[in-house]
């Protein structure tokens, strides 16, 4: 058996044609969609970057119990449990964050690993004087900034090195990744992880994708927004937005050179291919600007998958209704290897879903640590939200303490406990401490997320309202979905705190009705 994980970041689903895009040209996208499986209601889980993927490890929400962190000791990874089985997996990635403070643990569970350098504000090249009056010159103030302590500075810095196609980030690594076929397609048993930052924030394409969509913009250099309302002209915003369909498309080429190279060396006939991403993201709708700190709307959580399995080939173009999560990804690949799940995983294997289809479960359940917890069933969305930010009190539970770039610092942990009833962790007891709070007091966990907004407890009917615009009242699907809400958070040993700060009381035991509950 051979796998080939395909992961871009932030990709929204309706950019692709064969999710209903129009925009943005996305051949190869479409080309592998009529060879795969397309999961029409696939969610996110535990937002954003590095939470996502700690749940493509172990296939386990980790949302209700941490905030950003490494992979835990007590973790099942997938990649580590492949390799004690015998298979051999390989990570090319140009996702930085994984050799951050808060994404240490990941890219050593693999049997090797290559980092491909120089996205975002990874601290790559060095230049101790920058040419900041000509940075201030070139780039828009959104983009601009003179100081070490916001990563645009660093990400300028980077971009001097990126003075041709061939040197930008994705291409390196589709190279990286073709360099391990090249030398390994003809071996078995063995899963390449071939992971992307693109098309993440800052949306810098090489000129001829950004000739493909002109935008009539005539101002200095703005390819980067803030997590932010939307604020900017009109001519900025359809700017930011080309520049991200730029990306789009760099994207959708690359992943067609994977294709023609699974084509020209016949490897269809034994290789599974995946193509998924963490999370989507913001382009100005629901005037607001990338992700975190609004509501998790569709285009962030909806997200897109495509599966091909040469055992279903058969079913190359079928679409599957069934709702799907991130946490789905981590069995689906073990059982491929033939690989006993672990009991504590709460993901399903969609093996079953690539013949037919099938229910696997009533709700979904995403958000970030510290903002609302969500739930869906396919068509309706509830935002759950503490009626108060300030007044919850949330906990991060961990071996780990380590946030996005720094180390918790001493004045954190001189407020841990040590809590050992969570079995997850297989009897490993772990550290209880409080969450930190940002400027508005709100609990939060994720760096420079800002204050969390628009924090209302609203319903959607995806039915009838696809674009989220209206909510709705229905008490009936509320308290329906907010049961079934409940009995998943449960089933992953949701800590007391997560239900009180929605106005829950705690289940008495996993599976009971819960002795009382409120509901807004």
């Amino acid at each position: 058996m051979r796998t080939i994980f395909v992961l871009f970041d932030s990709l929204v689903r309706t950019a692709l044609g064969c999710y209903g895009g129009t925009s943005i040209p996305t051949p190869n996208f479409d080309r592998f969609a009529a060879k795969a499986v397309t999961f029409d209601k696939h969610y996110a889980g535990s937002l954003p970057c590095m939470p996502a993927r700690r749940e493509m490890h172990t296939g386990r929400m980790n949302f209700l119990h941490r905030s950003w962190g490494p992979l835990e000791p007590f973790d099942d990874s997938f990649s580590e449990i492949l390799q004690a089985q015998g298979v051999y997996t390989h990570l090319v990635s140009d996702h930085y964050h994984y050799w951050e403070d808060g994404g240490s643990s990941y890219h050593n569970r693999y049997s090797t690993w290559e980092f491909i350098r120089g996205q975002e504000w990874d601290k790559w090249k060095a230049m101790v004087e920058p040419p900041l009056d000509r940075f201030k010159r070139d780039y828009h103030p959104l983009q601009f900034s003179q100081t070490r302590a916001d990563g645009r500075l660093q990400h300028l810095v980077n971009r001097e090195s990126m003075t041709h196609e061939d040197t930008f980030c994705t291409p390196r690594t589709f190279a990286a990744g073709f360099e391990f076929l090249d030398a390994n397609r003809d071996a078995d048993n063995w899963l390449l992880h071939l992971e992307m930052f693109d098309p993440h924030e800052p949306f810098h394409a090489p000129e001829r994708f950004r000739a493909m969509f002109p935008s009539g913009y005539q101002g200095p250099v703005l390819e980067w927004p803030r997590y932010a309302r939307v604020q900017e002209s009109p001519d900025e915003i359809r700017e930011l937005r080309s520049n991200y369909a730029a990306l789009v498309a760099m994207c959708d080429e690359y992943f067609g050179r994977l294709l023609d190279y699974m084509d020209t060396h016949d490897m269809w006939g034994n290789t599974a291919v995946i193509l998924t991403t963490d999370h989507g993201l913001l382009l100005a709708e629901h005037d607001w600007w990338v992700k975190n700190r609004m509501p998790f709307y569709e285009e962030i959580a909806h997200i897109p998958l495509l599966v091909y399995h040469p055992a279903h080939e058969d079913q190359g173009g079928a679409r599957r209704q069934a709702l799907t999560q991130t946490i789905d990804l981590m069995p689906t690949v073990l059982s491929w290897y033939g690989i006993q799940v672990p009991p504590q995983v709460e993901g399903h294997d969609l093996t079953p879903l690539l013949q037919t289809e099938k229910k696997l479960r009533d709700v979904a359940l995403f958000g970030m640590f510290g903002a609302a917890t969500n739930v869906t069933d396919g068509r309706y969305v509830y935002f759950f939200y503490p009626q108060d930010m300030a007044a919850q009190e949330l906990y991060e539970y961990t071996l780990m303490p380590m946030h996005q770039k720094t180390l918790f610092t001493r004045d954190e942990l001189r407020e841990a406990t040590l809590v050992s009833d969570m079995a997850y962790t297989g009897g490993v007891p772990v550290l209880k401490i409080p969450a930190r709070r940002n400027n508005a007091n709100q609990p939060c966990g994720h760096t420079g997320q800002g204050v969390y907004e628009d924090t209302r407890i609203v319903l959607y009917d995806l039915q009838v309202d696809p674009g989220q615009n209206t909510p709705i009242e229905a008490p009936d699907v509320v308290a329906r979905l907010i049961q079934h809400m409940i009995e998943v958070m449960v089933r992953n040993e949701a800590p007391p705190e997560a239900f009180l700060r929605l106005g829950i009381a705690v289940p008495v035991a996993a599976g009971a009705a819960p002795s009382g509950s409120t509901s807004p």
